[in-house]
């Protein structure tokens, strides 16, 4: 086995994830290849957690004093996506930090039991005006709390001492 295939991600299960967000996929999200684009996924960790947001009522997109900007994402693929389908984005929080969120999506078709995709979306909460840093809100630290990631069995061993 090579180093390459040797670090390579294997796609997550259903039970990675705190909370589902269904999204349909639209007849301009095909490519030429005849599946979803790569860049739409992006478009999909978006919808997904900002959708979880509003529903959780702790962002308001029109007045709110807090916003979300995004400044680190990435993606992962695995499987294709097509048109015309549900996307089911499962959600769950990596990390938090004063003014930042670490949101981990995964991607599945319907019935399917692994990841399309997975995605990391990072946070940063700011002013609206001044676009300057603000702490997570207690009501924005309670939502996510939903959503904190637990640890798998995965992670202890790979973040297990070596020696």
């Amino acid at each position: 086995m090579n180093r390459q295939e040797s670090t390579r991600s294997v796609p997550d299960g259903r039970s990675d994830y705190a909370r589902f967000v269904p999204i349909s996929t639209r007849w301009m999200d095909n490519d030429v290849y005849g599946h979803v684009n790569n860049v739409v996924y992006y478009s999909f960790f978006d919808t997904a957690v900002n959708q979880f947001l509003i529903e959780e009522g702790v962002l308001d997109i029109a007045q709110g004093g807090v916003i979300g900007l995004v400044v680190q994402s990435a993606c992962e693929y695995f499987a294709p996506l097509r048109f015309p389908g549900l996307v089911e984005a499962g959600l769950r929080v990596a990390a938090t930090n004063t003014s930042s969120v670490h949101y981990e999506i995964g991607l599945f078709s319907p019935g399917s039991e692994r990841t399309a995709a997975r995605g990391r979306f990072v946070h940063v909460y700011v002013d609206r005006v001044a676009r300057r840093p603000q702490p997570l809100s207690a009501e924005l630290r309670s939502a996510i709390a939903s959503l904190q990631r637990t640890v798998r069995e995965s992670d202890r061993l790979s973040a297990a001492p070596v020696g």
